[in-house]
């Protein structure tokens, strides 16, 4: 938002002065001639003072001359066909360089201009008339300067004071567009831009339009995923009866089915357990969607939790010849709901044992974590099993995602839905989950709690 609206602004302030600049610059044109446009009246006022010079010096001689110069402003000298002066100035005779032939010259010496012009006596006798004029040097920028001051500051704050008005006017619908799809980005489907009229008005601008789309694409999505959570959720309802009754009718038929035909009703009670495992597991994902409200919180003692998951983990763990070893952190407790922090913990945990090797300890930390100005409860869950590939890693915690084959339900016994449960119970709680791979082998993922 702030570069956008900075460029925005720069941008135009720029413009804005320069156009200033360049109209004043034009004006300055047109208001100071140009140099050759000035030469005519200065060569026409230079031959009359020769003129009126010479007369001078033919009525009276250096005495007359004298009194010209007396009347004039500037030094003058009158130098013969052999460079020698005759009235005058005698410095200027040997400033003076230029040919005899030459009509009319100027030379700048320093801050002074040197004008020489040929002039012929009443007597025939020819002469060089010279002149010296000290001038003060003006630049273009000098004059410019000099003639914008200070109308050029003021166009430039007036200006700078537009362009912030005109910037704040143009980026303002768009600050608040990007909020908006902020907060839709974070999960809040019901955020809407600002409109601040309808788009379907004639008098309706671009800006209107976009809001009006982008409320409409929200409207849209908002009512696409309700949808869908509402179709998951009374999906799973739904199956929990047929479940229940096939559960009856496979007891019924160990009764009456012999021997032969164990294991084939063993397996038919194993698919149903796990197809009542995912249902369950299904309607507590949606439970988390669903419930966005800090309904039922507590403070828990985070370490007597884990602990407690710890002692249920490791009977599942030693079925598979592994163990789940807790090192204790600082005694810290946090805010929430128990029993959806607890499994979210225990689904980190037992996701962990099932693809930990043979042989090995799934290992679980607690600390206290900095996070800017926030203290957090973090869990660090690591395992010495296979890994995740990096450009996946961001992906288990969506609900149904497999990595590979290797991480199958028919060989792992999961359904990509513990780490979905664990993400969506971590957001509840305001706190976060991440993962990543252990340098010697395996999968750490951490999972960060704000501190009561």
């Amino acid at each position: 938002m702030r570069s956008l609206f900075f460029k925005i602004f720069i941008i135009f302030w720029i413009a804005q002065t320069l156009i200033f600049i360049i109209t004043t610059a034009l004006i300055l044109a047109r208001r100071f001639p140009r140099p050759a446009s000035m030469l005519d009246p200065a060569f026409s006022s230079l031959r009359a003072e020769a003129a009126e010079a010479v007369h001078a010096f033919d009525g009276n001689g250096c005495v007359g001359f004298d009194s010209f110069v007396q009347q004039h402003r500037g030094s003058f000298a009158l130098v013969d066909a052999n460079g020698s002066t005759v009235c005058g100035d005698g410095s200027l005779s040997v400033r003076d360089q230029v040919p005899s032939t030459t009509e009319i010259y100027g030379r700048q010496l320093g801050q002074d201009t040197v004008w020489t012009l040929p002039v012929v006596s009443a007597k025939g006798q020819q002469f060089r008339f010279l002149v010296s004029v000290h001038r003060e040097r003006h630049t273009w920028y000098g004059d410019l300067a000099h003639f914008a001051f200070p109308q050029l500051l003021v166009a430039v704050a007036v200006g700078g004071l537009t362009t912030f008005v005109l910037v704040m006017i143009f980026t303002r619908p768009l600050v608040n567009l990007r909020e908006a799809a902020r907060q839709l980005a974070s999960g809040r489907l019901s955020a809407r831009a600002k409109e601040s009229r309808k788009a379907s008005a004639l008098h309706a601008d671009e800006f209107d339009a976009l809001a009006h789309d982008f409320n409409h694409m929200a409207e849209r999505l908002e009512s696409l995923v309700n949808a869908q959570k509402m179709l998951l959720r009374d999906v799973s309802h739904e199956l929990r009866s047929p479940l229940a009754r096939a559960s009856v009718a496979l007891e019924l038929a160990r009764d009456d089915a012999d021997s032969t035909m164990t294991t084939h009703l063993d397996r038919i009670q194993r698919e149903t357990e796990r197809l009542n495992q995912l249902i369950g597991q299904l309607l507590t994902l949606s439970s988390l969607e669903a419930n966005e409200e800090e309904v039922g919180f507590e403070r828990i003692a985070l370490n007597g939790l884990v602990e407690e998951i710890v002692a249920d983990a490791n009977y599942e763990a030693h079925q598979r010849n592994c163990s789940v070893t807790l090192e204790r952190g600082e005694e810290l407790e946090i805010v929430g709901r128990r029993e959806l922090i607890y499994r979210a913990v225990e689904n980190v945990v037992r996701n962990a044992i099932r693809f930990t090797q043979e042989g090995t300890a799934v290992e679980i930390r607690t600390a206290a974590v900095q996070d800017g100005s926030r203290k957090l409860a973090s869990v660090q869950v690591s395992d010495h099993g296979p890994g995740i590939p990096e450009p996946e890693i961001e992906s288990i915690f969506r609900p149904f995602y497999k990595v590979d084959q290797a991480r199958s339900p028919q060989q792992k016994g999961g359904f990509g839905v513990g780490l979905a449960i664990a993400e969506r119970s971590l957001k509840l709680h305001k706190g976060d989950v991440r993962a990543s791979n252990r340098a010697g082998g395996g999968l750490t993922i951490e999972m960060r709690f704000p501190v009561g």
